[in-house]
Formats: C-alpha cells, structure tokens, sequence
C-alpha cells in the first residue's frame, strides 16, 4: 500500500466522492458521521480511516492508517523507529507535539503526521494540500 504525498494512498485520491471510494474498496466495515458533520469510513483490513469533508461536498480529504503493508517513498512505515524514518525521508522540517505515551511528527509540505510511540511508528495520517489560494488541491475531479 504505497502512500503517495499530496495526492493519497494506494489508490485512493484526495477529492473523490464516497461512491468513487465504494467503487474501489467496496461498503465501508463501519461508517458514521463525526461532530463537524464530516463523513468517516472505516476499512478494518485495510486498516484505513478516510474522512469526507462536509464543507468540500464530501470529497475525501484526509487518511489516517496503520496497515503494516503501508509504504513511503518506497520506505516501510508501521513497525520502523520514528527518528531513523524521519532521516531517511527527504521531508527535513519536522514539528512534534507530545501526548503521554504518543508522539506525532508533523510535515507540513506534505501534510503528514507519523505518530509514533515508544519511538516506533504505529499510524499515518495524511491530508489534502491546501494551495496558496487557501483551497484544497484536489487530486481528483
């Protein structure tokens, strides 16, 4: 499962609408609506959480993953020590922000946090680009 910064994962492109999403992965495992009225899919063996926005007529704005088989510029992700990760990636500024046990490490560029803990990273997020517009960068139309 290649994640493809700016654009998605394996198949998936930031902008599609959820039938465009069912036509690929099929009827989510669980789907619910969150408190800012954005559209949730949950896809238990793909290990995919993918949010709609409501505000963007539900196209497909942001993953979170943990599937082990997920992969970042030819990187494995899930499993691997955050800090040698993040020196292997061409993405060189990092943020970090601490919650008890977990870490997330933010690339802005890319929209990308690697959340990790115990030094080892255990998901993935990723989000639409917004553009110098203020806009999202949809990737499909």
């Amino acid at each position: 499962m290649k994640l493809n910064p700016k654009n998605g994962i394996d198949q998936l492109l930031f902008g599609m609408k959820q039938k465009d999403v069912i036509g690929l992965y099929g009827t989510p495992d669980k789907q619910f609506e969150d408190d800012d009225s954005n559209i949730i899919f949950l896809y238990n063996q793909a290990k995919l959480r993918l949010t709609f926005y409501e505000d963007e007529d539900f196209r497909l704005g942001y993953i979170i993953t943990s599937n082990p088989a997920v992969t970042l510029l030819d990187k494995n992700v899930i499993g691997r020590n955050v800090t040698a990760l993040k020196q292997e990636l061409p993405f060189k500024t990092w943020e970090q922000e601490d919650f008890d046990s977990t870490e997330n490490h933010f690339n802005e560029s890319n929209w990308l946090i690697l959340q990790s803990e115990f030094d080892v990273v255990i998901r993935v997020e990723i989000g639409a680009i917004i553009n110098d517009n203020d806009e999202f960068a949809w990737k499909f139309f």
